[in-house]
Formats: C-alpha cells, structure tokens, sequence
C-alpha cells in the first residue's frame, strides 16, 4: 500500500516536471550541477524572481539540491526522486508509447551530472525517508542490513577515525571473476547517528582502483513527522570512471547511488527490498 507521503512525494515531483521552464532548468543542471542563480537565469527571458520560484518548487519537490559555498548558492540535479518515481509507475506502461515526461526521465537517470570546478568532481544525492536515524545509520553501517539492499553486497565498517572500511562481493560477482573485496576504504569522521565520513575505492574495475580512493560523506538530519533526510556527498577529483558508475552511466552495472538510495528507501519504509538483491 502507498503511503499519503509517498503519494504527495510523486505529486510533487510530477508538478515540478509538468512545467517546461522547470524541465529546462533540470536540464541545465544535468549537463553540470553546481550552477549559480546568475548562470541559470542568464539563458531565460524571465525575472530573477521568476526563475527563483521555479527553483524553489524543485527544491521542494526534492529535484534540486542547494549548497553554500562561501556567499554563493550552487544548485546541483538530486535524481533519486524521479528513479523513485521511474520505479513505481515507467515499468506499468512499457507496452505503450513513452511520453515526453518518461524519456526526461530515463535521460536523467542515465546519471548524475557532475559539478567541475577546476578538477573539482561532486555529485550529491538526498533521499527522504519514513524512518528513524538510528534506523537510516544502522542500514548504512551495519552489514545484516546494508547486504539487503542495492548491489547485495555486504559493507562492514570498524566505526572510528582510521577504522577500515570495505564492501565483500557476493557469491555471484566471485563467480564471474570479482576479488572478495570490491571497495575498501578508511572511516574519517564519525558522529552516530547524523554523520560518517570515509573514503572509497573500487578494487573490482582495475581503471577504477587505479583512479584511488574518493570522499563520500553520509548526513542524516533531523527527523519531521517521522520523515529523516539522508544525504550523500561523493567527491570524486581525478576519478571520471568511479563517477561514472556511481552515477549510473557505466553500461552494465547498475544503477549506482540512485539506485542504491531508492532501495534502501523501499527497504527501510516497507521491510521489503526494490530489487532482488545478486546472492
């Protein structure tokens, strides 16, 4: 059964992308996320204050994700809302014609745009969910959880500054081939339930292990009506292939934090995952 969240969730969503000023702004942000207000408005015939209230609608709708850096606001594509929303409803339809709405979907869920500034890579991910903290943190950290969601591949963590990290590959990837461990990494910063920070690497791809270790940064906020805020900051300088697959645009393995974000929703919110995970 659909929740009243969840169903004034796709409400929203929908309502974001019916507008074709709207859906330009998406677009904008999805060739490369981390755009002032002054670059987005600057190919619109419109008022600043008219293109602040279509930038305020997709914020609402969760599509649009704000960042302060010094005393300018970036605004970066979230796509998890519309892999949510792809989920639920593309795959009833797919003997008919797909609408204009469906392939802005599929286009943005081929990936993430990814943020440059000089060699600077970011892409940013934020999902909202009816669960507790506690219950966000522990399906991050804890492998009898993580395993059960995504990619089915248990994460473990040694939860401490210095403390190790590492994913173990499933039974299947080991018999195509994939080492034990695909991603290794080191824990940063810790502050349970709210925040992890670590560093990661893929050791499955040789091209990836070779680009070394980025920054990924989980921030849980504070819970509203039951509802808590899980956001995911990947730093990936010097990476083009990690942040390919982490954004979903590496044919052939899946659909990377948006996926990975959207089941652990579904999980959490009805005890059951999106996908089967690979055993």
């Amino acid at each position: 059964m659909v929740t009243y969240d969840r169903a004034m969730n796709d409400e929203l969503v929908f309502k974001a992308l019916a507008d074709p000023t709207r859906r330009y702004l998406l677009d904008r942000l999805f060739e490369r996320g981390g755009r002032t207000l002054k670059e987005l408005e600057s190919d619109l015939e419109m008022t600043r204050f008219g293109v602040m209230k279509h930038l305020r609608v997709l914020e609402e709708a969760g599509l649009v994700i704000v960042r302060r850096s010094g005393r300018e606001k970036l605004h970066y594509l979230n796509p998890v809302p519309i892999r949510l929303i792809h989920d639920r409803w593309i795959g009833k339809f797919t003997e008919r014609s797909v609408s204009a709405l469906s392939d802005l979907k599929r286009e943005l869920e081929e990936g993430v745009p990814m943020t440059v500034s000089g060699t600077k890579i970011v892409q940013v991910y934020e999902v909202y969910i009816k669960a507790t903290p506690q219950a966000i943190w522990d399906a991050i950290t804890r492998p009898e959880w993580n395993r059960r969601y995504g990619y089915g591949t248990p994460s473990e963590y040694d939860l401490r500054p210095g403390g190790a990290f590492r994913t173990l590959g499933s039974e299947e990837m080991k018999a195509h081939g994939g080492p034990d461990v695909i991603i290794d990494g080191e824990v940063l910063e810790v502050d349970p339930p709210r925040k992890l920070v670590q560093t990661y690497r893929m050791l499955w791809d040789p091209q990836m292990k070779e680009e070394g270790f980025t920054k990924v940064t989980w921030e849980i906020g504070e819970p509203f009506q039951g509802v808590t805020r899980l956001t995911v900051t990947h730093e990936l300088d010097g990476a083009p292939r990690t942040a390919a697959q982490v954004s979903g645009k590496l044919p052939g393995t899946g659909g990377g934090w948006s996926m990975i974000l959207s089941d652990l929703k579904t999980l959490l919110e009805t005890g059951k995952p999106m996908l089967d995970p690979v055993q």
